[in-house]
Parts: C-alpha cells; sequence; structure tokens
C-alpha cells in the first residue's frame, strides 16, 4: 500500500501548509490540537531508508539537519484521487489538465538544522532544465508527471483502478520529483509534503487572510489575479491567484516565486502576530485547514518534529532561489526552458546552508544513493525581509528580491 489515510483530506498548498506547521509547532500552541492534527494526516511512503532520519526524543531540540521538500501539485484531483468538482475548478482558474495537471507547480526545499530554531528556504523554477533520472533531460516540473503516468500505465493494465490507482500513481511521481531535486541540489531530501489546488482557499481563510504588497496593479485572466497596487490583504480564491500568476510579470516564474516566499514570509507573521493562538474558533479552523491539506512522507512524525522547534520565529525564516542563467532556453521537446547550470546550482545551495549567516549546513547527499552526510554549524539566518537571491549572470534577468523596506512584489 503506497498510500495511508488517517483522516479526511481535501487539498492545499504545502508552501503554507507546511510553513503553518511549523509556526504552530514553534510557538508552543495548545499540545491537543497538534494531537488531533497528527492523528488525522494523510501520509505517502515515498522516501528511500537510506534519507530517513530518526526521532528525536520527545521535548529535545532538532538534533539532525534535516531537508524538506514541498510540491505544489497542479492537480484537478483530490489527495484522495478522485476528481475535484467542476465548480471548484473553475473557481479557482484552474483549467483543464491540458494547462499543466499533474506537474509540480511549486518546488521549494526547506532546510532545517540541528537545534531546529532556524530555517532555509530555497525555491526552485518549475521550467529548470535538468536532468530527471530515468528520463533525460527535461524541466523539473514534468518529473512528477512522466513517472506518475508510466506508474498509471503498469498498474492500470494489471487491473487497478478508480481512487487507488490515482494514489498509487501520485507516489511515484512523488519519488521522481525527489530524486530530480536531489540530483539537482546534491542535497538528501529527508521529508516529503504535497498539496493541490483546493485547499489552498481553506488554509488562507483559516487565519484570517494575508497581507502582501504589489509594486503595481496586476489584471490577468489566467490565474484570476485581478489586484490594485500597494498593500491589501487577501485569502481564499484570491490567495491562490496571488501565488499561481506569472503571465504579465516582468520576470514570469521568477516572479511568481518572489510571491510565493512573500506570501509565505507574511503567512508567518500573521499567524504569529494575529493572536491565532488564544483564538479557539481560529485554532480549530487552521487545524481543520491543515489535516485536510497537506499528504506527507509516512515516516514523518509532525508532532514530535514539531516539539523539536521551539525557537523557530518567522524571523528565523530566509529565502532564496537558486541560480539561473537564462530563463529561455530553446529545448528539442519541451519548448522554452529555464536554463540552469547544477555544479553552480550546489555551490549556491551550501554557501546558503554553511555560511556565516546561516544556521547550519544541511544533510548533503550523494545524487546517487540519496545518503545524507553530517551537517556542520554556522551563524544565524537573516530575517525574512532580508530575502537573497544570487546575482545573474550579465544580459539575464535579474532575480526576484523582495524590498527589504516595504516587502512589495511585482
Amino acid at each position: 500500500m503506497l498510500i495511508t489515510s488517517r483522516g479526511r483530506r481535501i487539498g492545499g498548498r504545502a508552501v503554507l501548509g507546511v510553513v503553518s506547521t511549523l509556526v504552530l509547532g514553534a510557538t508552543g500552541f495548545a499540545w491537543s490540537q497538534l494531537h488531533r492534527l497528527d492523528a488525522n494526516l494523510v501520509t505517502a511512503d515515498v522516501i528511500a531508508p537510506t534519507a530517513q532520519v530518526p526521532d528525536a526524543p520527545a521535548g529535545e531540540p532538532l538534533t539532525v539537519a534535516q531537508n524538506i521538500l514541498l510540491v505544489g501539485l497542479d492537480s484537478r484531483t483530490g489527495p484522495d484521487g478522485k476528481p475535484l468538482p467542476q465548480n471548484v475548478l473553475d473557481a479557482l482558474h484552474a483549467g483543464s489538465g491540458d494547462d499543466g495537471g499533474n506537474t509540480t507547480d511549486t518546488m521549494i526545499v526547506v532546510h532545517v538544522p540541528a537545534g531546529g530554531a532556524a530555517a532555509t528556504a530555497i525555491s526552485i523554477p518549475r521550467d529548470s532544465y535538468v536532468d530527471i533520472p530515468g528520463y533525460g533531460k527535461h524541466k523539473i516540473n514534468s518529473a512528477y508527471s512522466r513517472a506518475r503516468a508510466d506508474q498509471r500505465g503498469k498498474l492500470a493494465q494489471q487491473g487497478m483502478s478508480g481512487p487507488q490507482l490515482e494514489v498509487a500513481a501520485d507516489a511515484a511521481g512523488a519519488k521522481s520529483a525527489i530524486a530530480a531535486v536531489q540530483q539537482l541540489t546534491g542535497l538528501a531530501i529527508n521529508h516529503y509534503a504535497a498539496v493541490n489546488l483546493a485547499g489552498f482557499a481553506a488554509l488562507s481563510q483559516a487565519v484570517g487572510g494575508v497581507q502582501v504588497c504589489l509594486k503595481a496593479p496586476v489584471h490577468d485572466t489566467f490565474s484570476g489575479a485581478d489586484f490594485p497596487a500597494g498593500v491589501q490583504t487577501i485569502s481564499g480564491t484570491q490567495a491562490l491567484a496571488f501565488v499561481r500568476q506569472r503571465h504579465g510579470l516582468p520576470n514570469s516564474d521568477l516572479d511568481r516565486i518572489a510571491r510565493q516566499q512573500a506570501f509565505m514570509s507574511a503567512m508567518a507573521k500573521t499567524v504569529l502576530g494575529s493572536g491565532t493562538f488564544t483564538d479557539p474558533s481560529r485554532l480549530s479552523s487552521l487545524v481543520d485547514a491543515l489535516e485536510g491539506s497537506i499528504v506527507l512522507d509516512q515516516g514523518w512524525n509532525l508532532l514530535s518534529f514539531a516539539q523539536q522547534l521551539h525557537g523557530l520565529s518567522s524571523g528565523a525564516i530566509a529565502f532564496g532561489t537558486i541560480p539561473v542563467q537564462s530563463l529561455s532556453l530553446a529545448t528539442p521537446s519541451d519548448g522554452d526552458a529555464v536554463k540552469v547550470d547544477p555544479a553552480q546550482v550546489k555551490a549556491f545551495v551550501q554557501t546558503q546552508l554553511s555560511s556565516p549567516d546561516v544556521a547550519a549546513s544541511g544533510g548533503t547527499a550523494d545524487p546517487g544513493t540519496g545518503t545524507a552526510r553530517p551537517p556542520s554549524s554556522g551563524g544565524k539566518v537573516r530575517p525574512i525581509a532580508e530575502t537573497t537571491n544570487p546575482t545573474p549572470p550579465a544580459g539575464t534577468p535579474g532575480q526576484p528580491k523582495m524590498t527589504a523596506a516595504s516587502g512589495c512584489v511585482n
């Protein structure tokens, strides 16, 4: 059995869902709520034994640095394998499966160092042209869909059907995405979280909306984004449109990554400063949304993990994006893609995780085995408002970057 259900589930965004969970664990909130959350999550068997990490004793700080792959799936089905209702898809401006179904719309590696008092989130553009183990060079967001489609076909020929077929295919896709990210970054992925389109609205509404800031007004019929310039509070389908828009933005997916990072940081601040943990109704709604949104790897004891993050605060989460060389690389069969240099990416990742400005180095991996090496120590993580990104080569688009003073993005 590739996936197990420990409760009901709908869908959501990994970015918001897991950051919510990290924030919940960091604040020492009512543990009865976390026990309820842990008992009702959905898990999938997708992490290789060589990359699994043991649970630390209850109440003790995180003893081993860990790397979490957060995946936002552009899927038109729920985690239970059942199609999402058409009225839900219409409200989300999801389009059809031809518009990107079953690809990884969002890919972020979150490194949590030993001690658990900080986190570094590194975004990977979904169109990065990379080697996908078993499939050759393609856009990294297709690692999931290619393996999923292959496994689905094989299992269907063996007689499997319905939701069971879909969730088994999803697990194969997850393993492929993990392998591609490990090969590109050199990091062993110890945990995995993936969600789809539908639950994001519930999560953003549960926290009472999130404040964001746009440099200029936007109107995009593809994502449904229609916002004025300046500071505004968004939730529900508006929040989904905000993090999904890429058409009409100067740097396309890079600007969308900046949106996602801005939303993550604002969401963490919102949860920590809005009285969520003293408002029983809001807290219950948030836990309900998390229960129905996240699919985790089978070996992840979320309650134990959250208990090890007592020192984590919103200001201890740093964000970055891997370096890119071009946004218009012509490919033989995948159209224009994002050109990246794997050696440069690995060097950037190690610099981010081991520099004096970052808390600790991650468990780097042999891409062939995924075996983690011991973590090393370092300094403090830069706060959210000082998000850093690599400087691109001359002649290429600038990397997205939050404005330190205002936090406004394109």
